[in-house]
């Protein structure tokens, strides 16, 4: 984990954060830019999105332990469960996360920073906007219920499987509107433009849930693509690491 964390660095004190998901030899270092640059409070949500198909559309564990190879994580119970109360939509289904890769190749990042964390997890696999900003608001009353420092991770690459140039040009539209905290924004550009950005739905929840307690200020940490560690640029894979404080 150290060498994707690079040296350290002053600490900002975010409200979420938009992070890749690959393998770590491709987006390691854009997540781990991201984890190092930020204060981690004891109590997080994250937000992956479902691409197996399995479980419900809105996915969430309220109980148990995730092992990873650097220990067990617990969830956070309580928290899980006032979301479950402000967001009706969400079911309480482990099938989901059985084989989700997108949400578990964040916690070694944060384990390797703090070990005295819980987490939600939270399988995001619909698209509907209505949908998407329902789970924000219930995240964002979730929050403003128990005032405390809650991080909302949302886990997604950007672009897939076209040119870098290409590549590059989709994800700037889309990286501006998560900027702009504009969840709407974002939902039509990645429509307008076919962005294949595979955590938009995270990200949307996220910036909904984010809105009562964070100062209006975003920060893309650092960008790539798969094509700056493989060299080939005829069809890549975007990776953003974006704070929001």
């Amino acid at each position: 984990m150290a060498g994707y964390l690079g040296v350290p660095q002053s600490k900002i004190k975010a409200r979420g954060i938009v992070v890749p998901h690959a393998g770590y030899m491709y987006s390691g270092h854009v997540a781990g830019a991201v984890y190092a640059r930020i204060e981690l409070p004891g109590r997080m949500i994250i937000l992956c999105p479902n691409h197996t198909g399995l479980g419900a559309p809105l996915s969430i564990m309220s109980s148990g332990e995730w092992e990873i190879p650097l220990g067990k994580v617990a969830i956070d119970t309580e928290l899980a469960k006032k979301l479950i109360h402000h967001c009706h939509l969400l079911t309480e289904n482990a099938e989901a996360h059985r084989f989700e890769h997108s949400l578990e190749v964040q916690l070694p990042f944060i384990h390797y920073l703090k070990q005295d964390f819980k987490f939600v997890p939270i399988s995001v696999g619909t698209g509907g906007y209505a949908t998407l900003e329902r789970l924000g608001k219930g995240i964002a009353e979730t929050i403003k219920e128990l005032n405390e420092d809650i991080l909302v991770i949302a886990s997604s690459d950007m672009n897939h499987y076209e040119a870098d140039d290409i590549t590059r040009i989709k994800d700037r539209k889309a990286i501006d509107r998560i900027l702009d905290l504009d969840p709407k924004g974002l939902y039509e550009v990645i429509k307008a433009e076919a962005i294949s950005m595979c955590g938009y739905g995270p990200t949307i929840a996220m910036l909904w849930g984010t809105m009562p307690v964070r100062s209006g200020h975003a920060e893309l940490i650092k960008y790539a693509t798969s094509g700056d560690v493989s060299g080939d640029k005829k069809e890549v894979v975007g990776y953003a690491g974006i704070a929001i404080t």
